[in-house]
């Protein structure tokens, strides 16, 4: 009987097995290793602090980039309308204007040019630099008008000021004018100057040179609102008053009883303490 060629003695066998043995090992540390990315890894772990990394450096960068020096808005390039935040849009108002060869010489008329909201104004308007004589000029524009002999021209009727008499006014251009009107009619009229500076997007300064133009010479007939007795419609049909307010206002009065002044209403949670005096104006007991 011939002997087998594939016979293994003692110590083969041995080898071999230890030969899979350490096959069995290689596999289960590459199935381990291979695996672990999906888990709680330390290489996954290193990704995010790199990203964390990449983004702090992102808004350094970003903030670099708004870090800005006095300038001439009426130069503004492609690139520094990107950087301040502009649109197309925006710029190309701005573009098309300059073409005209006019120039911007205020905060206000640069928004008026390009349309840019009021948060994005506050924002770049105090870099704007003008050349000194547009300055001057703009300062003799705001005054008020003066006849040859020097003597200052009596300001006319807030209440009946036209669109275009408010935009000989610096700063006030065609929508703002408009929004006067609108809320002047809103009103019924104005009763005090300083309502003017309740006009959304018209700037304190823009204000003063329009008083220095016009003043409230004759009040308009009102009816007041009594505040004791007032429905939430009635209350809030006041344009100071929206009805979220009259609500509140008439349920205090309905807790506490009639009001006896009527700087009663700050205790009212949500009253707007800062305009109880144009509001009185409309309001009796």
């Amino acid at each position: 009987m011939r002997s087998s060629h594939f016979r293994f003695n003692k110590q083969e066998r041995s080898g071999i097995f230890f030969l899979l043995l350490l096959v069995a090992l290689l596999q289960g540390v590459y199935f381990f290793v291979k695996s672990k990315p999906f888990g709680d890894s330390p290489k996954f772990n290193e990704d995010v602090l790199a990203l964390a990394k990449l983004d702090s450096l992102r808004n350094v960068v970003l903030s670099d980039s708004l870090r800005l020096l006095p300038f001439n808005p009426n130069y503004i390039s492609d690139y520094k309308g990107y950087v301040l935040g502009l649109s197309t849009d925006e710029l190309d108002r701005l573009f098309t204007f300059r073409k005209q060869g006019k120039y911007v010489n205020s905060a206000e008329d640069f928004q008026e040019v390009t349309q840019i909201s009021d948060s994005l104004l506050e924002a770049i308007s105090p870099y704007f630099k003008f050349p000194e004589w547009r300055q001057r000029e703009t300062i003799k524009l705001s005054e008020p008008f003066v006849q040859k002999d020097k003597k200052v021209v009596a300001p006319k009727d807030l209440n009946l000021a036209t669109k275009e008499e408010l935009m000989r006014v610096n700063g006030i251009g065609e929508k703002l004018s408009d929004r006067i009107i609108n809320f002047r009619d809103k009103l019924g009229g104005f009763l005090v100057n300083e309502q003017l500076y309740d006009v959304y997007g018209l700037d304190p300064d823009v204000v003063k040179r329009a008083l220095a133009l016009f003043q409230v010479l004759h009040q308009p007939n009102i009816t007041k609102i009594n505040i004791n007795t007032a429905s939430i419609q009635e209350l809030s049909a006041l344009l100071y008053i929206n009805r979220d307010l009259a609500r509140e206002i008439v349920a205090h009065r309905e807790v506490n009883g009639a009001f006896s002044t009527l700087d009663d209403l700050r205790n009212v949670k949500t009253f707007p303490k800062e305009r109880i005096d144009r509001i009185k104006l409309y309001l009796t007991l």
